[in-house]
């Protein structure tokens, strides 16, 4: 009876588990002043990518320098006081009393000095690390106050990925496993990533157990927000015994392959395991190299004799000159 059949051969196979996941960026914040003012300059172009320390906003400067100018002469004034009461001090001429409370204000005059120098630092809003400024939402002249909102700065350099799988898996996750991440953006290419941190608490409502990986984002093809379909390999089989999957004859619980052994068909029961397109594993009964019936099962039976088909072989020659 004539057959087709195939090799038993030897492959790498990925234990894996699926699931869904959102992109975020690797850090990302929304930049807000600190202090009321008015904007006076806005030195980034919406989009535009900065280094970590550049000038995004500058606030009316103004006051907060007259601020800066007087608590400095206050804490002139109580420098020169401080310093004529040591002398007298040292002359027995003043208490040591009246000297501490001259050397208390002496301290309160420059803590005041520093708090507005440090309010004048923050009229000039910087990039906190480096990344891509989004839309803002302020333009020169508005009066923005503590907390408002003026643009967007994330990352991109590599992605964060968060997903989540079911707590079956959890004994047989660990960071450093290898990921690969598919999005709708970009439907025929594939993003590799790894595992590395694992949230300590499983949620309760779901049962399901929180990732987070990263990926390199070369040429800034990912952004944050993307929806993610996520492989996570588990574990990576080498060598594995595989076979085609149509060669595989269910019977009840034990399936079994047609082995071509001397021109004959020979019923062997096998044991699967993991099933890939087109391929599964065999775990037993089966060894690397042998001819399993992948066309033809139902005309044939155990024992039956069969007939391959010869194997194609190139022409030879010249190839037949063209008329014309």
């Amino acid at each position: 009876m004539p057959v087709k059949a195939a090799p038993v051969t030897r492959e790498t196979l990925n234990v894996e588990v699926t699931a869904v996941g959102t992109l975020r960026a690797d850090e990302t914040v929304i930049i807000r002043p600190e202090i009321a003012g008015r904007v006076t300059a806005i030195h980034f172009k919406e989009g535009q990518t900065v280094n970590a320390g550049d000038p995004l906003i500058t606030l009316d400067q103004d006051e907060y320098k007259a601020q800066l100018a007087g608590s400095a002469a206050q804490a002139g004034l109580e420098a020169s006081s401080y310093q004529r009461l040591q002398d007298l001090q040292r002359k027995n001429l003043a208490s040591q009393q009246h000297l501490d409370e001259t050397k208390a204000k002496l301290d309160a005059a420059r803590a005041a000095q520093e708090l507005n120098r440090v309010r004048l630092d923050k009229t000039v809003i910087r990039a906190p690390f480096a990344g891509t400024v989004g839309l803002r939402s302020v333009s020169p002249g508005a009066y923005v106050k503590p907390g408002d909102d003026i643009a967007n700065l994330e990352s991109l350099g590599s992605m964060k990925l968060d997903f989540r799988v079911p707590e079956t898996y959890l004994a047989r996750l660990a960071v450093g496993q290898s990921l690969a991440v598919r999005v709708d953006a970009w439907p025929d290419q594939s993003f590799e990533g790894s595992i590395y941190a694992i949230d300590p608490a499983l949620d309760e409502q779901t049962r399901t157990v929180l990732l987070r990986a990263r990926l390199p984002n070369k040429g800034n093809k990912l952004r944050p927000g993307l929806f993610a379909r996520v492989s996570l390999i588990l574990e990576r089989r080498e060598n594995a015994l595989v076979a085609p999957e149509q060669a595989i004859v269910p019977l009840g619980q034990t399936p079994f392959v047609y082995l071509v052994v001397d021109g004959k068909a020979v019923a062997t029961p096998v044991k699967l395991g993991l099933r890939r397109p087109g391929l599964v594993e065999i775990l037993d009964g089966l060894q690397a190299g042998d001819q399993v019936v992948t066309d033809g099962q139902l005309k044939i039976r155990d024992g039956a004799a069969v007939a391959l088909p010869p194997p194609a072989t190139p022409p030879t020659g010249p190839p037949p000159a063209q008329k014309g």
